[in-house]
């Protein structure tokens, strides 16, 4: 098979990768999703043609988003994520062992179950006895919970269509108020390099809502640009101050990137991005 899937990432930007096989192609209530097995990136999935993951670099993304809070809290015994139905983020909040409860709530269960089918390396997050699984969406969830969880993962898509009310200060207010004393927040906040109005914006909401509210930076080699950002939000815990070394010192040798050196490193923000936020 010599077949090309594209992903336009900007007007000006696109990403192609040559495809072997069509795995599943589907559109479900909310989405188009389409999972693929690539030349160069094992398996991919796509929705409404934007990458979301490969075999190859999901662990970037998963680890960066996962570990930093979770380094932080002081005892973070009750997690909630919002989106994240590939099971990547879950899967590595499974790693620690504080942890008595991970909740994960995905507008699309179609999702889910996909990941589980054909993307076992992410998809194995929900095998997890922890995981309690809510199909539903998650701006209504939050409203419902209130002083429920330590820490809380916005994993999301981009800021478009049924995502978008995941980007506004009305709904980071419910996110904070559904976090107890020393609560966590932490979301992905998209690619400052091509989208800088849209990252102050995000994070001029959080400074808002949380007394502290930080950016650190990843890098994804397949999404836009290549160098991420994520929002550190919370109720008092800062994200160097309490720094736990030692939990990400006990994980050395089963993860690919995230370490304590690239914990205190993604808060060092070049200028370009000391601007925005």
């Amino acid at each position: 098979m010599n077949t090309w899937v594209t992903e336009n990432q900007t007007s000006g930007l696109r990403i192609s990768f040559r495809i072997r096989e069509i795995l599943a192609s589907e559109v479900s209530e909310f989405q188009r999703i389409d999972i693929y097995r690539t030349e160069s990136h094992g398996r991919l999935m796509m929705l409404d043609d934007v990458v979301m993951l490969t075999e190859k670099d999901e662990f970037l993304y998963h680890e960066m988003i996962a570990h930093v809070p979770m380094c932080v809290h002081p005892d973070p015994k009750r997690v909630l994520v919002i989106g994240g139905g590939d099971g990547g983020t879950i899967r590595e909040i499974a790693r620690h062992p504080e942890v008595d409860e991970i909740t994960i709530v995905e507008i699309d269960g179609r999702v889910v179950e996909l990941s589980r089918e054909y993307l076992p390396f992410v998809g194995c997050g929900f095998d997890d006895a922890r995981v309690q699984l809510h199909v539903d969406d998650g701006i209504r969830f939050i409203q419902d919970h209130k002083d429920a969880f330590d820490v809380i993962f916005i994993d999301s898509t981009d800021p478009v269509a049924f995502a978008e009310g995941l980007f506004h200060t009305d709904f980071y207010t419910n996110v904070r108020d559904a976090l107890r004393e020393n609560g966590i927040m932490v979301a992905q906040t998209e690619f400052p390099l091509l989208l800088p109005d849209t990252v102050r914006e995000i994070h001029t909401a959080l400074k808002q809502v949380f007394p502290v509210s930080r950016m650190y930076t990843g890098y994804v080699s397949t999404y836009p640009t290549g160098l991420w950002s994520y929002a550190f939000a919370s109720k008092g815990p800062d994200p160097l101050k309490d720094f736990k070394p030692e939990r990400a010192d006990r994980m050395r040798g089963t993860l690919k990137y995230y370490s304590a050196d690239i914990h205190r490193a993604a808060f060092a923000l070049p200028p370009f991005i000391q601007e925005l936020v």
